[in-house]
């Protein structure tokens, strides 16, 4: 993606099965689990670049002894950090006692992380936060071990307001307003309840309170604490727990917006935000893993016994279509045949807007995640010139030269590595005032690659902003001297903010807002403007079931190409000598490719969850009042 947007949060869970003494015998090492934890979150990187965490507990541990570990990093390289750290740790404390080196209840008892239950966490700071206390995991402490709570999670709820007032009403005074904070107290708050019932429950049976405890472990159900947790989260979401002594949890939403996918053998159970991950890791078959349905949870006991739990209703399927497009590694099975397929789809566009020209057409891509709907693309390309080559070969019939066949067979699609990115950097972590010099930095060319007057075709997986188009790859690409430079997103056009996970928030980041508003201007009917702004008044304070989406209203008097045809005009540059055409994937297509993840709100503005529609009204007020934060 050309105009880099923040990630989503990656998450891990792993539940070692067998005793750690089973581990070092099998695969030479206690450290079994601390070791697929470092794969798993180096897998997900693609999910998360400013901060990383990981958690740990240890089960059956005297009192006195420590059980839980945490590790944090936001630098540069969040997860070398953090498993340097451990390392470090290990090794130091493995030189200092050798007599730890071959026993492993020594290692368990006196080196932190090593333990049967382990909590990864990789994450984009979202809104400029990426202080050490913003990353993931968050630990909730407590004396009694079955109060302890650690929260990790890939999500973002529309309704913190409601969340954090709940929590006002229940008597709690939270440290801060954040989604984070308010689902770990609200989920904590729960938690402490049924603790306590059973506390004084299982007195009534006669049992002392140090007797009290492995029976409250024992019968606690994690499953009706969520229940009473989640009733009112409105957002995306995979949130992971551990409980002080051994429990687990992943929690994802009802509409199944933010992925989770799960394995488990003899030997263990993971859970992750991709699937790939969890079969790379672990050597296991596509089939073996499974995606945890929408509004279920998968819940870990502290006996290794695990299960399935219905928490919330499913609504709707409105999995992220992002997942496929970007977010996601493109080496699932399912997501790599996605991309090829977008890429196959909008051939029949790209074929119109070069005449059909394909023999003075250089097709290439924008390095690096369009890579394989570029192969889609191609392939298109490929099979539409053979049926032209069988065309031309039938209608010559026998009489056709050796001379006319080589020329025939001698056509076929022009392939060239035409954009590099060259620089290490983002874009979207510097200042608004440093941009523009370091985004016309970003991409190089190769030199040679297009003649003189052919057509460019280049593919990007979605055009958000096209900041970096216009400021760095427009203008290189004209270099070439390319009579039109035909830019493609496999997406369609992002319109609207997305509020579960994605930092996407503003409605005037987004270029096709900014070319429907031209629009508006160049028609004489930005008259709608004032009224789309009064109906969001309106509605400022009504139930989030009985909002509508009013900014619909701002793009519906133009095409899909009309605006286009804008977005082209807005972002090619001045001094530009080649013809600029921009083309977007169709809604259809994109359901088309990827027809289990529906969820295309910020292509369409038709929200998942009521909140949504809160929040795009809430980002249209603040464009028009011209006021500079999130609108949620």
């Amino acid at each position: 993606m050309s105009d880099a947007i923040k990630h989503e949060c990656g998450i891990s869970i792993i539940r070692l099965l067998k005793p750690l003494e089973y581990y070092k015998e099998k695969y030479d090492t206690a450290f079994y689990g601390v070791n697929k934890m470092y794969l798993m979150m180096e897998k997900q990187h693609n999910r998360g670049q400013d901060g990383a965490g990981f958690a740990s507990i240890k089960l059956d541990m005297n009192a006195g002894e420590r059980y839980m570990s945490r590790v944090r990093s936001n630098t540069q390289q969040p997860i070398q950090d953090i498993f340097a750290q451990i390392n470090d740790r290990i090794n130091t404390t493995l030189k200092e006692h050798p007599e730890y080196v071959d026993d492993v209840a020594l290692q368990k008892k006196n080196i932190p992380y090593i333990g049967e239950l382990l909590l990864g966490h990789v994450r984009y700071g979202t809104f400029g936060k990426n202080s050490i206390e913003n990353v993931h995991p968050f630990i909730r402490q407590n004396n009694w071990m079955h109060r302890n709570l650690i929260i990790a999670g890939n999500f973002n709820m529309t309704n913190v307001n409601e969340l954090f007032d709940n929590l006002v009403q229940l008597g709690q005074h939270p440290k801060e307003m954040a989604d984070t904070v308010t689902v770990m107290e609200k989920i904590g708050h729960f938690l402490d309840d049924a603790v306590a019932k059973l506390y004084k429950q299982i007195k009534k049976e006669g049992f002392t309170k140090q007797e009290a405890s492995p029976i409250i472990a024992n019968r606690l159900k994690v499953s009706k604490i969520l229940r009473r947790a989640a009733k009112n989260f409105d957002g995306g979401y995979a949130i992971a727990g551990l409980l002080g002594h051994g429990d687990s949890f992943v929690l994802r939403d009802p509409a199944g917006i933010r992925p989770a996918y799960f394995y488990r053998d003899d030997e263990v159970v993971v859970v992750a935000s991709e699937r790939p991950a969890i079969q790379t890791v672990f050597n296991v078959p596509y089939e073996d893993v499974k995606e945890l349905d929408p509004g279920h949870a998968i819940i870990i006991k502290k006996d290794g016994n695990s299960a399935i739990k219905r928490i919330l209703e499913p609504t709707e399927r409105k999995a992220c279509s992002f997942e496929r497009i970007y977010f996601s590694r493109g080496s699932d099975k399912e997501i790599y045949q996605e991309r090829k397929e977008l890429g196959k789809l909008i051939f029949p566009q790209i074929l119109s807007a070069i005449s059909n020209d394909l023999k003075n057409t250089v097709f290439s891509y924008i390095p690096n995640t369009a890579e394989t709907s570029f192969f889609g693309m191609v392939k298109e390309a490929q099979n539409y010139l053979n049926k032209k080559k069988e065309e031309q070969i039938l209608s010559i019939g026998s009489k056709i030269t050796r001379d006319q066949l080589h020329e025939i067979l001698d056509v076929r699609p022009r392939i060239e590595k035409v954009a590099i990115k060259d620089a290490k950097l983002r874009t979207f972590i510097t200042q608004d005032s440093s941009r523009d010099d370091l985004v016309a930095h970003i991409y190089d060319i190769s030199y040679g690659s297009v003649n003189v007057g052919d057509n460019l075709v280049i593919i990007d997986d979605s055009i958000v902003r096209g900041t970096t188009l216009n400021k760095s790859i427009l203008r290189i690409l004209d270099r070439l001297s390319p009579k039109k430079i035909i830019v493609v997103s496999s997406a369609p056009q992002i319109r609207y903010p997305d509020c579960y996970g994605i930092d996407m928030a503003k409605l005037d980041d987004f270029i096709a807002f900014r070319a429907a508003l031209a629009l508006h201007k160049d028609n004489g009917t930005m008259a709608i403007v004032d009224v789309i702004y009064a109906n969001c008044l309106k509605q400022i304070n009504s139930n989030p079931k009985d909002v509508i989406n009013y900014v619909k209203e701002f793009y519906a008097p133009f095409t899909a190409d009309e605006i286009s045809v804008k977005i082209g005009q807005l972002l090619s540059p001045v001094d530009i000598k080649a013809e600029v055409q921009i083309i977007y994937q169709t809604i259809e297509h994109l359901h088309q490719a990827c027809p289990k993840n529906l969820g295309d709100w910020y292509f369409t503005g038709n929200y998942p969850t009521a909140g949504g529609n809160r929040v795009v009204n809430r980002a249209f007020i603040n464009f028009y009042e011209g006021k500079n934060e999130r609108a949620y």
